[in-house]
């Protein structure tokens, strides 16, 4: 599997940990040799507790681009693996569906993604129809666990929302896919308040912009500005702009809808 740019080289905290188990699994000796170009006498033993980070149980120096490098390809990697399990989440995975996501991941981050998501995601399927339902149920939660640790919230958020677009890919979302979202919102620290916020976004009606903002119709004023400067902050574009530039504009689109979110819900109560 030739992941190219996409994923590859520098291998962040998914190094180590049920990530790196999965990976190892899944990527198979593409991963090996991205483990080993990390885990040389050259790099062990140089962490200087800034720029550097643990990566498969050494401690290794990088700089600070191979460290963004290393925590973007983290981020795509955890992305297919929850999207696997949401994916999946009705017992099956349809053709049409498949062709959805792929349009999603092109349109996201690139041609290139396009083909080598599709091909992980396959590779993923395979591993939850091999140690079944249950078990790979058990190692999504321990990935999410490690994502936790390794993700700032901003960073959750907007790995959220792309399960959230993925599982809107075919035009429908099943109530086995909410819950299987919120179960990741769950298992990675979060509100799972934030799977309906996000599955609000780039509605046109009120109900919709309340759910958007996690507030019920009857809130106060106060309290409302309150919520959005809070969801502002979060889920501001600069919070994830060191994950690449294709990730930021994805945040930056989300962010547009949270504001249109905000200014019909202010215009509806003339603020």
């Amino acid at each position: 599997m030739a992941l190219g740019k996409w994923i590859g080289g520098f291998l962040g905290f998914m190094s180590g940990g049920p990530l790196g188990a999965v990976a190892g699994i899944v990527l198979g000796g593409l991963f090996d040799a991205m483990l080993d170009a990390v885990n040389t006498p050259e790099t062990q033993g140089t962490f200087d507790g800034q720029s550097g980070y643990a990566a498969g149980g050494n401690s290794h120096y990088y700089t600070q681009e191979q460290f963004y490098q290393g925590q973007r390809n983290s981020f795509l990697f955890s992305m297919l693996v929850l999207a696997s399990y949401v994916i999946k989440a009705d017992g099956r995975v349809m053709h049409s569906e498949m062709e959805l996501v792929r349009n999603v991941l092109g349109q996201n981050f690139g041609p290139q993604a396009r083909q080598q998501g599709n091909d992980i995601l396959k590779k993923l399927f395979d591993e939850q129809k091999r140690v079944g339902s249950a078990q790979f149920r058990q190692t999504v939660m321990q990935c999410c666990d490690q994502i936790a640790r390794n993700m700032d919230y901003s960073q959750r958020l907007q790995l959220l929302n792309f399960l959230v677009l993925i599982a809107q890919a075919d035009g429908s979302v099943p109530a086995s896919e909410v819950t299987a979202m919120k179960e990741c919102a769950q298992w990675m620290r979060m509100n799972t308040d934030e799977v309906d916020s996000m599955l609000g976004l780039g509605k046109d009606d009120l109900e919709s912009a309340y759910k958007v903002l996690g507030v019920s119709p009857d809130v106060s004023d106060d309290e409302l500005k309150k919520a959005y400067r809070r969801l502002a902050l979060e889920h501001h574009p600069d919070k994830v702009a060191a994950l690449g530039d294709d990730i930021r504009k994805a945040a930056e689109k989300k962010f547009q809808e949270i504001n249109a979110a905000k200014d019909r819900i202010w215009k509806a109560r003339g603020l």
